[in-house]
C-alpha cells in the first residue's frame, strides 16, 4: 500500500491538470509556448501516473477497472466485481 503522502500528491496533480486543461489547450492552439512555460509543472497531464484507486499501488494497474491486479483478483474472488468470474474449463 502506498504512503498517504504519495496518494495525496497524485490527487493534487489531478486537480491541477483539470484546473489548467482549458487554459493549456488555448495556449497550445495559439502557439504561445512562453505562456505554457509559465503554467505550473504539475498541471501537465504527462506528469500524472495511473494508480490503484483503493491502495495507491502504481504497478499492475488495470485501466478498465481503475485498480491494480492484486486488488482486482481479491475483489473478483469475493464476487465484488459484477460480470467477472473465475475461468474454468
Amino acid at each position: 500500500m502506498a504512503r498517504e503522502s504519495i496518494k495525496a500528491r497524485e490527487r493534487k496533480r489531478e486537480k491541477l491538470v483539470a484546473k489548467y486543461a482549458k487554459k493549456r489547450a488555448e495556449l497550445k492552439a495559439a502557439g504561445d509556448y512562453v505562456g505554457l512555460d509559465k503554467l505550473p509543472k504539475n498541471s501537465s497531464p504527462v506528469r500524472l501516473h495511473n494508480r490503484c484507486k483503493l491502495t495507491g499501488r502504481p504497478k499492475g494497474y488495470m485501466r478498465k477497472f481503475g485498480i491494480n491486479r492484486v486488488t482486482f483478483r481479491e475483489m473478483a474472488s469475493e464476487g465484488k466485481i459484477p460480470g467477472v468470474t473465475k475461468a474454468s474449463w
